[in-house]
């Protein structure tokens, strides 16, 4: 099957008042970008995590989001701290007396300060955690390698449909081009007839003028290698996997025999035909890019 490099995937998993969520989006990229974001209760399964996504995905930029939510009744206290209230108290006294100042403070103005009550979470059941972890990445895994294996059928067939396009006009060039030499040939040989007049044309010099040409304007070599390149396409996407970077490659050649045949063009419908097959395997790199 081929993937796309873009996908998103969520699932939800609620074990013991532990609610996990794990969101999962991906976007091109070259190699495999892994970002992990998690609550600081769930840094010990990172690396766990991090592993199990690595075996299914090869490629692309992929933000992982994963929060907690403790929904039971000691999950969160309040902590005072009284020693850092004496400390607050007595400095702002000793300010009061140092400037003259009148000691108005209050308890109410006092609590605002820093620190002085804080909201602490309680240890989480971590066999809880882990069972909710279980549940949601695998599932949140499924839901990301499906919408991106949607999405690859979707290119796929787009691609198929592109190479369909840019065989036509292989076809095309491969048929026109002999055509072409033989209109040389006769377009020089009226030219010589017209030079000489009434004198015997040379066909011996003709001939070796012709091949020449032809040889200047063959692409036969660049026919044959397009066709092999359209067929390693083909091929790719029917074994599927991760073929993205193969394909990239494949496309570059591709280009490559194209610049070749249009830098060798001799004649208006071939440079056209030329022209659109850049154009078709622009179109295709564009596409291919997209793919894992």
């Amino acid at each position: 099957m081929i993937s796309s490099m873009t996908g998103f995937g969520r699932m939800e998993s609620v074990k013991d008042n532990i609610k996990i969520t794990v969101e999962m989006k991906a976007v091109n990229h070259r190699y495999l970008d892994l970002n992990i974001k998690t609550p600081k209760k769930l840094g010990i399964f990172e690396s766990e995590i991090r592993t199990a996504l690595k075996n299914d995905i090869k490629r692309g930029k992929v933000d992982v989001y994963i929060t907690c939510e403790d929904s039971s009744d000691n999950a969160n206290t309040l902590h005072y701290n009284e020693a850092l209230a004496k400390e607050y108290l007595k400095y702002f006294r000793h300010m009061a007396e140092t400037f003259h100042m009148e000691d108005d403070l209050k308890v109410s103005a006092l609590a605002w300060f820093p620190e002085i009550f804080t909201m602490e979470q309680q240890d989480t059941d971590e066999t809880a955690l882990k069972q909710a972890l279980d549940e949601a990445v695998p599932g949140a895994l499924a839901r990301f390698l499906e919408s991106r294996g949607r999405e690859g059928e979707n290119l796929k067939n787009d691609l198929l449909a592109k190479l369909e396009e840019l065989l036509e006009n292989v076809n095309f060039i491969e048929a026109h081009s002999p055509q072409i030499i033989a209109d040389y040939q006769e377009k020089l040989k009226a030219k010589v007839k017209e030079l000489l007049e009434n004198n015997q044309i040379d066909e011996g010099r003709i001939a070796a003028e012709v091949t020449l040409f032809a040889d200047k304007v063959c692409v036969d070599e660049e026919i044959v290698r397009l066709r092999s390149h359209i067929h390693a396409v083909k091929n790719a996407l029917a074994e599927g996997g991760s073929v993205g970077r193969k394909l990239d490659f494949i496309v570059q050649e591709m280009n490559r025999e194209a610049n070749t045949i249009l830098s060798k063009a001799n004649d208006l419908a071939i440079s056209n035909a030329g022209i659109e097959l850049k154009t078709s395997i622009e179109k295709i790199r564009e596409q291919v890019q997209n793919i894992e």
